[in-house]
Order: structure tokens, then C-alpha cells, then sequence
């Protein structure tokens, strides 16, 4: 995703498209994948990947909730594998990556399967600017299946199930300054530098989609229930993280999702294709804590150095659902229309919100080599169901963990204006230029931001925003060879921070509310570009990346250095080398010149700590069928 246009690196494995804080859709062979827990780790494998496309902009009705970005994915099938892959991958920082994948049909089955493992350390983005991360490891397993029946030529289930895992050790910033004095411990001990820290963090996510499909001559039908378990649990190192923080909390954050989504597409006419369809899916949240704390006087110096405990067990649920309906009108051969009305309910235990939102895209063809678009869309965007209660906040009074403001205005809804107009050119069979401009008007806009010593992201609002920009892209294909270039220009700007305030300090508040601020996530200016040969038995490749720099500072008033990145790779292909199957022996070395880059320092507005990119990795794999 980071060689496409308007897409901005962050760290934890988030990616920003065109300026916005996540917000982003994924969708699998078609069907809505229900939204997992904000953390680190990549929960889809890429293996599983057949292809992908990432849509944008005033997306049609039939879109929504989640709309920075549609992630659209059409998973590898039994039908194009038909042979089983093991593969075995790994190099820099320990890495070791053995995977799995049987693929074929038995009579009206189509299958799938995808098994791999993960062990590096480097799991989570440095903090510090050196080579190696301390206390970084990582482990991981996942699982992957589609399973497809067809039960005659028009009609056909399919099962898809998922299963992630994920140990992360959290990795330490060195020789820090110790600031609370522990009852019964003794801060010139070598063993409490904060080189030795050992927080850690779990991450699990499970999901299973029964999907019913029809396909007709004129009518076509998709039903989809599916249901969806994550959980993110941290584990604090208690001694250690009181001495240097005050504060040592243990965490388990659960969601549980169900859910339906029903879509139709009926051939009315010659020129109009009517779609319409219905999501209903409720998710119920927990948040359980137990922290270890010190009392703290009016000048919020520690009173004791025996810590104390505050238990808090909170939750959340929220109820959504969605219906659209939408034309695609074929006006004349060259100028199509696609209007439609979206209607979004949210409702949940902290707000309850509505919205009847219009859609209308104009493409105009006047020839093979040309294309225009211009549209208009009315976005409704909820929150996650991550909100604090003011009782759970008052709990921590007069102690370490106690905000310096106490105001909680509960999450709200996102509602924004969005227009979007470009072109796409195709001078020859073989080039193909793009440039696209967009802007967006947003009312409480959501942002979320890491508050605390765990992972996980929390939702806040800005009461106004405005985001706009513009992108290019290139690309070209010539025989053995391919190029392809983007570059994306994006601004943002928040006003008030209206909700959850209780994350921020007072000065900042104010300021947010006074003048506004930039978007801690804008990368103002990106750039990709990657020139690729291919044969039948050999791949070569180099690519860029480059990145103008997040935001830092009191009220992202800084902006982190410039960095470009270069990557590199071969693979080649023994044909039938064992009976008819082919052998893949491939290299790849990552930020080829070894470049130091922050993509945080731990300042700016919803940021906890710095995170540096990574250094120079050199990675082998073998791929064998059989």
C-alpha cells in the first residue's frame, strides 16, 4: 500500500490514506471484514493475497462507515492454485518466517489454505536510532481458509475463517531517569535500567464469514453473517515501570462483533444497473484494568512509596446498521452516472447518531485514451466503541495516573462533505497517467491517539477539520519491463479537540481551540517509484520511497525530517527442477543505504513514545511446490 498514492507510513503497522487516521475498509472476495482492535500487529497475511485494489475518493452508496479507503482483496482459490507451496523466509533481526499453502478443487469443492509463523525481533517500530531494537522479539502465528462449494452453476457457498496470534515483547529506551522512589527497591541496581523493562503485549483476532451467492443473468445476490473475536492484553513490568513512570497497568481490551451484510445488483434496463443492500452488526467491547499506582499531594508530588492498587472493569457496546440503494445510469457510451442514498444509524452505550447521506459520480469517456471524474459524497463515520467513563476517570484522583484536566465529552460521530475530481490518460497501450484532487469538510472529525503505556488506540474528536490535497501517478509496461511513479501533496487542520479531553494537557487544549492545529498523521508531501524486469524465470527490481515527515511538538507545531528510502530484490525460477514443479530462490534488502529516520520522536498531539523506521535488513527466501 505505501507504492500507492496518497498513502503515508506510521508506525505500529497503520498506513494514512489521503490525510485521514485510519478509517479504512477492508474487504474480502466482496464481503466487509468486521473492524479488529486497534494495535500492531499485520492480522492479514499477504499470502493470502491474490489481488488487490485500494478505491478512494466519493465512493458510491453501496460504501460506507469506514471511507478514507476501501481495501478491496480477492483472496487466492483453490481454482488458480491447484498445487501445494512451502516456503521458508528469513534474515535480518532474527527473522524467520516458515509458511504453508495447499490450494485446489475435489469435484464442486474449492479450497484454500494458508498456515504461517513469524519470529523476528523487530516486532514493534525502535525507539531509539540504533541498528538493533532492545527487548524486541516478536511471535506470531496465523491461519487462513476459504473453502468454496458450488452447488450448481448459479448458486454458491463459501466459508472463510481467520485466526491471528501475536506475542510482542515491547521494545526499551535505555538508561532513562528513574522518578518514584519503590518501597524495598534500590535505583542504582543495574537490573532497573530501563534497558531491562519487560512489557509486554498480546494480540488475538479471530474472525469466520458464511458467505450465500447467487449469480443470475440480470440478478446477482451476496448474504454474509459473520462473526468476529479480538483481544489485546498488556502486561506491565510492575517494578520497574513505577520507578520510571509512576504507573504500572495491566490491560485486556475484548471486542466481539456479529453481523450481516446482504447486497443485490439487478439489471433494470440496458443502460442502469440498480444495487441496493442492508448491514446490521453489534459489537460489544470490555476494558479491564489493574493498576499499581502512588498517592500524590496538591503539588502532585508522591506521598508514599508503597504503591496502591485500583481495579477498574468497564465496557462499551454499540449497535450500527446500514442501507443504501444506488443507480449506475449509462446516460450515452461516452457519460455515466452513479447516484444513489446511503441511510447509517449508530447506536450505542455512550451516543446515538443518524445520517441520510447522498452520492453522485460522473465519469466521462470521450474516448478510449481519456476518462474524467467528478463526485460528491456525504460520509457518516462512527467511532469505535473504545470511550472512558468519567467514573473510571475519577477513580485515579490524586494519584500518578490522574489527568491534568478532568473534562470527557463523549466520542462522537463524524459527518463530512467530501469532493473529489480528477483523470486518467492513456496515451498508449502501455502508459498511463493519473492526477487526482480531493477535499473534505468534516464535523468532529475522529482522530485516535496512543495515551498510555499499551498499545492500544483511543478515538477523539476535533469539533472542525478540513482535509484536502491532490495526487499523480504514472505507469508504464514494455515487455520484460514495468515503472510506475506517485506523488501525493495533502493539508490538514483540526480545531477543538471536543471530546475525551482528559488525554491532553490543558495548554494544548487550548490552543487546538484558539488557533487550530495540523493533523499529528499529516505527511504533507509522499512520493513512490519503482522500476521492475520480469521473465519467465527471473524478477529484479528497485524501488523509493519517500516521506516529507509526520508531525512533532507542542500542538504539532514541528514536523519530523525528511526520509527516502530504496529497496531491492531478485528471485529466480527453477523450472520443473523437481518433477513439474518450479522452485523460487529469492533476495530482498530493505532501506538498501541503511537510513536513520524517525517517524516519531514521542512528541505531538496523541503520540507516547518515539518510533524510529527500520534500519537496513538483508532477507532470503525458497518457495517450492509440490
Amino acid at each position: 500500500m505505501l507504492r500507492m498514492p496518497g498513502v503515508v507510513q506510521d508506525g505500529h503497522g497503520e498506513v494514512h490514506v489521503r490525510g485521514e487516521h485510519s478509517n479504512l475498509t477492508y474487504r474480502i472476495n466482496g464481503v466487509m471484514l468486521p473492524e479488529s482492535l486497534q494495535g500492531f500487529g499485520q492480522e492479514l497475511d499477504t499470502r493470502i493475497v491474490q489481488s488487490f485494489n485500494l478505491l478512494t475518493g466519493t465512493l458510491p452508496a453501496q460504501y460506507g462507515l469506514r471511507t478514507a479507503g476501501i481495501v478491496d482483496i480477492t483472496t487466492k482459490k483453490g481454482t488458480a492454485l491447484n498445487h501445494n507451496e512451502l516456503s521458508l523466509y528469513g534474515g535480518s533481526y532474527n527473522t524467520i518466517i516458515p509458511s504453508l499453502q495447499l490450494g485446489g478443487t475435489r469435484e464442486k469443492l474449492d479450497y484454500f489454505i494458508s498456515l504461517s509463523y513469524n519470529h523476528n525481533t523487530i516486532g514493534i517500530e525502535n525507539p531509539t536510532p540504533s541498528f538493533r531494537p532492545i527487548h524486541d522479539l516478536t511471535q506470531q502465528a496465523k491461519g487462513f481458509s476459504y473453502l468454496s462449494w458450488h452447488l450448481n452453476d448459479l448458486n454458491r457457498l463459501t466459508l472463510i475463517t481467520s485466526v491471528s496470534y501475536g506475542d510482542f515483547h515491547l521494545p526499551n529506551t535505555p538508561n532513562l531517569e528513574p522518578a518514584y522512589p519503590l518501597e524495598g527497591h534500590d535505583w542504582s541496581k543495574h537490573d532497573l535500567n530501563s534497558r531491562y523493562l519487560k512489557d509486554r503485549q498480546n494480540e488475538q483476532n479471530y474472525y469466520s464469514i458464511l458467505s450465500y451467492q447467487y449469480e443470475g443473468e440480470n440478478l446477482q445476490f451476496q448474504l454474509s453473517p459473520y462473526f468476529r473475536y479480538g483481544r489485546i492484553a498488556y502486561d506491565p513490568d510492575n517494578v520497574r515501570d513505577l520507578i520510571y513512570q509512576g504507573v504500572a497497568q495491566k490491560q485486556i481490551n475484548d471486542f466481539t462483533t456479529g453481523g450481516m451484510q446482504a447486497d443485490f445488483s439487478l439489471d433494470i434496463a440496458t443502460d442502469h444497473i440498480l444495487r441496493f443492500g442492508l448491514l446490521g452488526r453489534y459489537t460489544d467491547e470490555k476494558l479491564d484494568t489493574n493498576t499499581l499506582l502512588f498517592p500524590i499531594d496538591e503539588n502532585e508530588r508522591p506521598i508514599s512509596s508503597k504503591p496502591r492498587r485500583i481495579i477498574d472493569n468497564s465496557g462499551n457496546w454499540a449497535a450500527e446498521t446500514s442501507a443504501y440503494i444506488q443507480d449506475e445510469f449509462r446516460i450515452t457510451r461516452t457519460l455515466t452516472l452513479n447516484y444513489g442514498l446511503r441511510y447509517d444509524n449508530f447506536a450505542s452505550s455512550f451516543k446515538n447518531d443518524n445520517q441520510l447521506s447522498p452520492r453522485a459520480n460522473i465519469v466521462w469517456k470521450p474516448n478510449r485514451k481519456i476518462s474524467f471524474h467528478i463526485g460528491y459524497a456525504r460520509y457518516f463515520t462512527p467511532p469505535s466503541p473504545q470511550y472512558l467513563s468519567s467514573r473510571s476517570i475519577d477513580l485515579y484522583e490524586n494519584t500518578t495516573n490522574a489527568p491534568e484536566t478532568h473534562k470527557n465529552d463523549k466520542i462522537k460521530v463524524e459527518k463530512s462533505h467530501y469532493i473529489d475530481a480528477g483523470f486518467i490518460i492513456t496515451p498508449t497501450r502501455t502508459l498511463e497517467i493519473s492526477v487526482d484532487a480531493f477535499s473534505k469538510w468534516a464535523h468532529n472529525l475522529l482522530d485516535s491517539g496512543q495515551f498510555g503505556q499499551a498499545i492500544i488506540l483511543t478515538p477523539f474528536n476535533y469539533r472542525r477539520a478540513h482535509v484536502y490535497g491532490s495526487e499523480a501517478g504514472i505507469s508504464w509496461h514494455s515487455g520484460p519491463w514495468r515503472v510506475f511513479g506517485n506523488f501525493s501533496y495533502v493539508k490538514t487542520f483540526g480545531r477543538d479537540i471536543n471530546s475525551a479531553q482528559y488525554h491532553f494537557d490543558q495548554e494544548e487544549l487550548d490552543y487546538a481551540k484558539r488557533r487550530g492545529v495540523t493533523l499529528d498523521h499529516q505527511g504533507k508531501y509522499t512520493a513512490s517509484a519503482g522500476l521492475a524486469w520480469q521473465t519467465k524465470r527471473q524478477l529484479a527490481y528497485i524501488d523509493f520511497l519517500y516521506g516529507n515527515g509526520l508531525r512533532r511538538g507542542f500542538a504539532n507545531l514541528g514536523k519530523q525530517s525528511p526520509y527516502d528510502i530504496f529497496n531491492i530484490g531478485y528471485q529466480y525460477s527453477f523450472l520443473h527442477l523437481v518433477k513439474d514443479h518450479t522452485i523460487k530462490a529469492r533476495m530482498d534488502v530493505v532501506n538498501l543505504f541503511d537510513k536513520k529516520y524517525a517517524l516519531h520522536d514521542g512528541s505531538g498531539i496523541g503520540i507516547y513514545q518515539a518510533q524510529y523506521g527500520q534500519r537496513r535488513g538483508t532477507y532470503f527466501s525458497v518457495i517450492g511446490e509440490f
